[in-house]
Parts: C-alpha cells; sequence; structure tokens
C-alpha cells in the first residue's frame, strides 16, 4: 500500500474507538474502508459484523444472544456474504440491563441458600459453606444486599469485589461463604438470561460426566465398612470413602490405634472390593504430622486414590513433612476460603488434588481462578461438597469445564433429597453426576416450601484422646 493511501485511509477511520471489549464476535472493517490487499472471504464458520461509518457496537456485543440464535445479525450485506451489524435488532440493548432487585438469604435445614432476584423475572440460586455457621452467614448476605441491589448481575467479577472487599477488614470463613452464596447465584442468572447451562459460559464441556464418590461412614466395625463399600460398588460407584476412626468409641480418637486401624481398613477393602474400586480415606485433620505418615505409608502398598487433609489445615507448611515422607496422594483445601489460601500449597506442589469447597472459598467466580491455577501445577479437582443440590450443581459446572478433574463428592444424590424445596436437580445415573439441558444451574427452587430451620444444629462435634484432650473432628 502506498504512504498516501495509508494516510488516506487512516483519515476515513470512523470516530468510533477501535479498542472494544474482547466478545467472541470477529470484528472487521468494511472493504470500501481497507485495501482489498487486507480483504479475504470469511470462512463458513466465522461470524463478521461490518462495521460502517461508526455504527455503535457496544450495545451489540453487549446483548445477551440465546444459544444457536443469530437472528439479531441483519441479513443484508455484500455480494460476499458478509453480514451488517443492527443493534436495534437486539430486544435487551445492555444499556438497560437487567437489575438486581433483592437478595434473600434462606437458612434451612437442608442447609444456608440464597435467592437473587432480578427486575427481568430471572432469578438465581446459591449455596453457602460452613453450616453450623448459618445465621452469622444470613446476616452477612443481609448487610451485602444494598451493595448489590440495583447492579448488573452480569457484572460476577465487579460485585464479587465488591462484595469481598467493600468491608475494608478481610474477611473469613463466613464472610467467603456468602460471597460464594451470592455468586453461584449470579452465574446462575446469567445462564438464564442467555439460555444457556452454566458450563458453557466457563468454556464449554470438556468431559461428557463427572465421576463421583459416596460416603460410606465412618464404621467402627470393619464388617460394617466392608458391606457399605459392597453396596456403592453393586451400585455402579468407581470410588468408596470412608473417615478415620477409633474402634474403642464414637467420641474417642487416640492417633496411634486410629492410625493401627486405619491401615487394617485399607487393606480389607483392597481384598475384598480388588483392585477396580478406589479408595479414598479421609483423614479429616485428626492427625499431627508423625502419625499422618505413618498411616499414609502404612496404606502405601493398598493404592488409595488418595488420602485427604492427612494434617490440621492452619498450617499448609507442615503439608511438607508428610509430602516428602509418602507417596501417596494428598487431598486438601476444603476449609480454605479464597485463592489466597492456596497459593503455597499450589506453587509448591504440596496436594494432588485439590479440595476446593466452591461454597465457602468465592463461589465460582474463585472456583475457576484455583483450577486454572492448578492445572499450571497439573493438580486435579476434587471438589468438597457435602452440602445440597446447588452446591452440588455448581461443582458439576465447573467439573464439566475444568480440563484436571480426578473425582467429585456426591454423598447425596440428586434428586433423591430436598425435592420439597428443590423440584428440579442435577441429572445422575452409575455414579456419575450429567451435564444439564437446562439454562443456568439446572435446579429449581420452590420459596413457599422453604421452611425456615438451623442447619447443622445441637451440640458440636468433637474427639477425645484417651488422656481427656480434645482433638479435632
Amino acid at each position: 500500500m502506498a504512504g498516501s493511501d495509508h494516510a488516506q485511509l487512516i483519515e476515513t477511520q470512523p470516530d468510533t474507538p477501535l479498542h472494544l471489549p474482547h466478545y467472541a464476535i470477529p470484528v472487521c472493517f468494511s472493504p470500501t474502508q481497507l485495501s482489498s490487499t487486507f480483504w479475504r472471504q470469511p470462512s463458513p464458520l466465522e461470524n463478521i459484523i461490518t462495521v460502517e461509518k461508526g455504527i455503535q457496537l457496544r450495545a451489540l456485543l453487549d446483548c445477551p444472544i440465546r444459544k444457536g440464535d443469530y437472528s439479531i445479525f441483519a441479513a443484508e450485506g455484500s455480494s460476499r456474504g458478509r453480514t451488517q451489524a443492527d443493534p436495534s435488532a437486539c430486544s435487551t440493548s445492555r444499556s438497560t440491563a437487567m437489575k438486581i432487585t433483592a437478595v434473600k438469604p434462606f437458612v434451612l435445614n437442608a442447609g444456608i441458600f440464597v435467592k437473587v432476584e432480578t427486575d427481568s423475572g430471572i432469578y438465581g440460586m446459591g449455596e453457602a459453606g460452613m453450616k453450623r455457621r448459618g445465621r452469622a452467614i444470613s446476616e452477612v448476605v443481609t448487610s451485602m444486599a444494598p451493595d448489590l441491589i440495583g447492579e448488573d448481575p452480569f457484572r460476577t467479577e465487579h460485585l464479587w469485589q465488591v462484595m469481598f472487599r467493600g468491608g475494608f477488614f478481610p474477611g473469613g470463613g463466613v464472610q467467603t461463604s456468602a460471597v460464594s452464596a451470592v455468586d453461584i447465584a449470579l452465574w446462575d442468572i446469567k445462564g438464564k438470561a442467555l439460555g444457556v447451562p452454566v458450563y458453557e459460559l466457563l468454556g464449554g464441556r470438556v468431559r461428557d460426566r463427572v465421576a463421583c464418590y459416596p460416603h460410606n461412614g465412618d464404621p467402627h466395625r470393619i464388617e460394617d465398612l466392608l458391606a457399605s463399600c459392597r453396596k456403592s460398588q453393586d451400585a455402579g460407584w468407581k470410588f468408596v470413602r470412608w473417615g478415620l476412626v477409633d474402634p474403642k468409641g464414637k467420641e474417642l480418637l487416640e492417633p496411634s490405634r486410629a492410625v493401627r486401624y486405619g491401615i487394617e481398613q485399607v487393606r480389607a477393602v483392597r481384598e475384598e472390593l480388588g483392585e477396580e474400586i478406589e479408595i479414598l480415606v479421609d483423614l479429616h485433620t485428626r492427625l499431627d504430622p508423625a502419625a499422618s505418615i505413618q498411616f499414609c505409608r502404612g496404606v502405601e502398598p493398598y493404592r488409595p486414590f488418595f488420602v485427604e487433609d492427612p494434617i490440621r489445615s492452619e498450617s499448609a507448611e507442615s503439608l511438607r513433612l508428610v509430602r516428602r515422607q509418602t507417596a501417596v496422594p494428598i487431598a486438601v483445601g476444603e476449609q480454605w476460603a479464597g485463592k489466597w489460601a492456596f497459593r503455597q500449597v499450589i506453587e509448591e506442589e504440596l496436594m494432588d488434588y485439590c479440595r476446593v469447597d466452591l461454597c465457602i472459598a468465592g463461589g465460582l467466580t474463585e472456583a475457576r481462578k484455583i483450577a486454572g491455577w492448578c492445572e499450571a501445577h497439573y493438580i486435579a479437582l476434587a471438589p468438597h461438597n457435602p452440602l445440597g443440590p446447588v452446591s452440588t450443581a455448581a461443582c458439576l459446572h465447573l467439573c464439566l469445564a475444568s480440563t484436571l478433574v480426578g473425582v467429585q463428592e456426591c454423598p447425596r444424590i440428586p434428586g433423591t433429597v430436598h425435592t420439597d424445596v428443590f423440584p428440579l436437580q442435577v441429572p445422575f445415573d452409575n455414579g456419575h453426576l450429567l451435564p444439564p439441558e437446562q439454562p443456568g444451574l439446572g435446579v429449581e427452587f420452590d420459596e413457599e416450601a422453604a421452611v425456615d430451620g438451623e442447619p447443622g444444629a445441637g451440640k458440636g462435634s468433637w474427639f477425645l484422646r484417651d488422656d481427656g484432650s480434645y482433638t479435632n473432628w
């Protein structure tokens, strides 16, 4: 192109800024504005928007597009098959986007849930972790509501920052549980508004189903453990999981005795169920590093899929002691709030499976960042999910769209629990969660059936050592 031609081209460019947001729609200029040297025939798979005379793209690009619906692109164009954008064809400009009208917490026996309502009639559901802190989480949600009402629910990242940082003082697990519930509800709204499942918004499916594991209890007799594991295997589950116990009683946990008994349990299950079953053992932060190392080395010959929470979660540095002295895969992370708590364990590769809890760590917005961080270190996801239908759905969507996934915790089969409050839940079959077809998370909430309750009510759980001292539950 000659210099004068280039100068003329620049002079004839529209005044509209060229640095438009990076949306998943390619943008090019009309051949009347560009030299034919730079123009090429688009492929059939490309959607080309022609920009002529400074046409305003922002209203069009911000318009929600239902899956497979390209009707907003005008049919007319040049003979070369290009189409011209018509912002007026968009029925809902983002300049008049939906607004949040209510943020409603529900503390039920089934769990802690948040319903976010909008002026369009679309609502989203979220769920919070830390069930024993239900009333505190509810108050945090209520306190955040004024900062959310009137806002655009599509701005998930912005609203996450508002909720997390708006109180100035960094919060702990109670705050991030509240943030998690609202955030998950916002993703549910986005999926419903766009007419697609949430996993489509996270990059689309990379797998057809997600393998899950049940809970086989904390049996104090090996015969009971074997019976429970056989039942799971016969029902199609490929994994079994149980927790470390002391054979002397339900409220006792003497570490050395529990370690010996735990090794015997793993040996018995492997010999009884064979090599095809995957064994998970949850130490539930009940041991110190020395006892945990003894357990992990003792079960190495029986090849567990992973050992979960081998030590208390307050000191991630202590995982180095366990990591150096055992080849057993380690899974941790269920108690951590926010990405920063995962930083050292990911960067130093002190875990093999990330037990991020979407309902504690910060919802889908935060969990997808943690998942990407883990992927760079070849750490697979195994999301923590002892909760209700919304948590299960959120975990499913994250796993469907994440590259590295080991297994998903799923002790409560969707469609078998809390069906009065959640009449629609995600599909499940033969030990696997399946992709939902409904827009959003794929759950529906019956507010009229929601009865005020208290999840995790009653006396707290704990174990005592033989000398009467307290140890973790």
